[in-house]
Formats: structure tokens, C-alpha cells, sequence
């Protein structure tokens, strides 16, 4: 299979290995998008006497969580090297930790694609921030999963107010809330042009979407998942989906800065973030928490775990949809943290945005399908800014081989 060509892969490779698994990265992702949305509209009872929503979306992050945990521990462990100590396989310690700089141990994922952090100017604290520290790596990761526990929800409760072919344009416009993160939290400073290039896919993501002929294929099966018809729905569902949007550019940005800040790999970071948000949403399902709106819709009184066991005892037809959420969401996230780790927070949701828009171009050039006026015109406006953003990285790499020929003359003459 493609899928363990691209895991077991060095970095020089990667990118040729990632284009050979594209097949396998877009059917797991397409089969999660799937349940996803399975999930999110009514399931029959066991009786067939009625039609009930699934309110435990605290239960289905606990089940994706544990099992990408457990995905991620079984890779690191194969790819143990023998003798080597249990905490530093999984990233707790380093061999020479009193030898680790401060320089981004993660080539690109930290360096133009992502952002330059501003340098404090407390030498003490700088010093301090180039030792390894387990204790803020831990913190980081724990951070990183309450963002993701706490956005998980809102992007489920979203579904209820708006279709799904709205929510996927919602999801077009992340670029803009992962480089907002990153400036707002971190500080970071990123060149003029990336501003321009975000822009400009975002935009023509969004234009490619909205006229999609997709959007009107899919319309009596979207819109089924709608349950909440108010008049102020479609505000409500917007308001859950922008909350979404900016905890996962919060959860991204501390992505970065745990690459920027301590060496470790995709895989590891995989495994605590999922360990942390396994550990969060059980401990939250167990509690009788009372009614509250997106994090706790069950009954009150009653815990989100026994609700959720008894709606799966009741309503058997929701394991299916369930293990496959679960299952693909574990697998798309070793693709998703093996590009994180080398590319940054903005390649990889570059990559994840247009992913569609290129499969969409293939069939095309395949199947002979044909794309609207408005489709084209969004290709366009994508492919100008990724035009921009390879413009300016050859312009870089020309006028770094000229200084480097320069001094290579300069020695030669002496």
C-alpha cells in the first residue's frame, strides 16, 4: 500500500513518497468526511419505532483519540531503534538535551512557510527556552488538546443549524485563522507576500466551492442533516463554525510553536495530543454534568458516557459510521502530523484545502466532467497564488546560489 510507503519514508523523500499516497490520503480522508456527516443526522431504533440524533460528541472524540493514539504509539514503537530508551522513543528526553539550540529543529515547518517568532529580550529567558524542558512540552501538548476537545463540539453543533456543503466553505477559509493564531498568540511575523498568497487561495478556494455543482447535487442529502430550521439557524450555525475556525488556528499555531521550540516528531507530538484529549473528554463524559448548548447536549443529569452506550445498545446502525470515523481519522492523522512536522501549520492546510480542488481538476482531465464558469475563474485565482508563493521561494534560492557563488570566488582568490 501507498499509505506505508509515504509513513516509513525519509525526509529527503517525503514529497515524492506523499504524491504516490495521494489515492490513499484522499479516499481515507473522503470515507471520515462520510461518517462525519453520517453522524450527524438521525439513526433508526432498534424497534424501527423511531429516528434519534447521536448528542454525544464528547464519546465519538473519545473513540477517534484513543485509537490515534493507539496509531501512533504502534509507528513509534516499529520505528524504534534497539537499545534506545523508552522516553526518548517517545520524545520526553533527548540524548544531548544540554546540547539543544535554539534553532527550529524541524527545518521548513519553522522557517519562511510558517512565520518567524519575535526574539525575546530577556537573555535568561532565551537561554532558558533553548533546554529541553519536559514539563513545558507537556503543558504545550495539553494545551493543544483542550483547543482540540473544545472545538470538536462547535463543529458538530454547526451541522445541526447549517448544511454540510456550508460547512466546507466555512472549513475553505482556515488559511486566515491559522496565520491570525499565529500572529495574535506567538508573535509571529510572516513576509508580505505569504499575506497576499493566504488571500488569494482562500478567495479562490471560496469562489470554487460556492459555484460548485456539487453544492446542488448534494442538497437533498445535505440538508437532511439540518434539525434546527429557526429563523436565527443559519446565524447560530455561523456562530458555532467561526468558534471552530479559531480554535483550530489556536490548535495549529501551538503546533508550530511546539516544532519551533523542542525536537520532536509528528508521530510523538500525535500521540500525546490524542493521549491528553482522550484523557479530557472521558473524564468529562463521566461527570453528570448538566444541560449545556454544543458541550453537553444528553440529558441533564445524566453522564455523556451512558448516554452514549445506551444510544449504541438502542441503536446498533451507529457502530459502522462510528468505527469508520474513528479508524480513518487515526490513519489521515499520521499523514497529517508527517507534514506538520516538515512543512508547517500553513503548508498543511494549503495542502488539505486544495486537495479538493485538485481532485476536482482531475476528473476533469479522467472522466471528462465539466466545471462551471465560476469553478474555473476560482482555479484561476488559487493558482495565482500559488504561482506568487513559488515565484518568490526560486527568486530566494537564485539570489542565495549567487552569494554563495560570490564567496566561493572570494576564496579562490585568496
Amino acid at each position: 500500500m501507498c499509505l506505508w510507503r509515504v509513513l516509513y519514508v525519509s525526509r529527503k523523500y517525503l514529497f515524492l513518497l506523499c504524491i504516490e499516497g495521494v489515492t490513499d490520503r484522499i479516499y481515507i480522508d473522503q470515507v471520515w468526511a462520510i461518517a462525519q456527516e453520517r453522524l450527524s443526522v438521525p439513526f433508526q431504533s432498534i424497534d424501527g419505532k423511531s429516528f434519534d440524533k447521536f448528542k454525544s460528541p464528547l464519546f465519538m472524540g473519545t473513540c477517534q483519540s484513543a485509537m490515534s493514539s493507539l496509531s501512533a504509539l504502534i509507528y513509534i514503537l516499529i520505528r524504534r531503534k534497539s537499545g534506545e530508551p523508552l522516553q526518548q522513543t517517545l520524545g520526553l528526553s533527548h540524548a544531548d538535551a544540554t546540547k539543544h539550540d535554539s534553532k527550529p529543529a524541524n527545518g521548513s515547518a519553522n522557517g519562511d512557510s510558517n512565520g518567524h517568532a519575535r526574539p525575546r529580550r530577556d537573555s535568561k529567558a532565551s537561554n532558558d527556552s533553548a533546554r529541553f524542558s519536559r514539563r513545558a512540552l507537556l503543558l504545550r501538548y495539553l494545551q493543544c488538546s483542550f483547543f482540540i476537545t473544545s472545538a470538536a463540539p462547535f463543529g458538530f453543533a454547526a451541522l445541526s443549524y447549517i448544511s454540510y456543503p456550508a460547512m466546507v466553505l466555512g472549513k475553505s477559509c482556515k488559511l486566515v485563522p491559522v496565520m491570525l493564531m499565529n500572529v495574535l498568540l506567538y508573535r509571529r511575523r510572516f513576509a508580505r507576500y505569504k499575506y497576499l498568497v493566504v488571500f488569494m487561495v482562500t478567495a479562490g478556494i471560496t469562489v470554487f466551492m460556492y459555484f460548485g455543482g456539487e453544492k446542488k447535487k448534494s442538497k437533498s442529502h445535505s440538508t437532511s442533516s439540518i434539525t434546527n430550521t429557526g429563523p436565527y439557524a443559519s446565524s447560530i450555525g455561523l456562530g458555532y463554525l467561526l468558534i471552530n475556525l479559531a480554535l483550530d488556528g489556536a490548535t495549529n499555531s501551538t503546533q508550530d510553536e511546539i516544532f519551533a521550540r523542542h525536537r520532536v516528531t509528528g508521530q510523538q507530538m500525535m500521540l500525546f495530543i490524542n493521549l491528553f484529549c482522550t484523557l479530557l473528554t472521558s473524564f468529562l463524559s463521566v461527570l453528570p454534568l448538566p444541560y449545556i448548548p454544543v458541550i453537553h447536549p444528553s440529558e441533564s443529569g445524566t453522564t455523556e458516557l451512558a448516554g452514549a452506550l445506551e444510544f449504541v445498545r438502542t441503536h446498533p446502525n451507529i457502530i459502522t459510521p462510528l468505527v469508520q470515523y474513528s479508524l480513518t481519522g487515526a490513519l489521515g492523522q499520521l499523514f497529517i502530523f508527517e507534514t506538520l512536522q516538515h512543512f508547517g501549520s500553513l503548508t498543511l492546510v494549503t495542502i488539505t484545502l486544495t486537495r479538493k480542488m485538485f481532485t476536482m481538476l482531475l476528473s476533469v482531465v479522467v472522466y471528462n466532467h465539466k466545471l462551471t464558469v465560476g469553478q474555473w475563474l476560482g482555479t484561476g485565482i488559487v493558482f495565482a497564488g500559488i504561482s506568487v508563493e513559488a515565484y518568490v521561494k526560486r527568486r530566494d534560492v537564485h539570489a542565495k546560489r549567487v552569494i554563495q557563488e560570490k564567496e566561493k570566488a572570494k576564496i579562490k582568490s585568496l
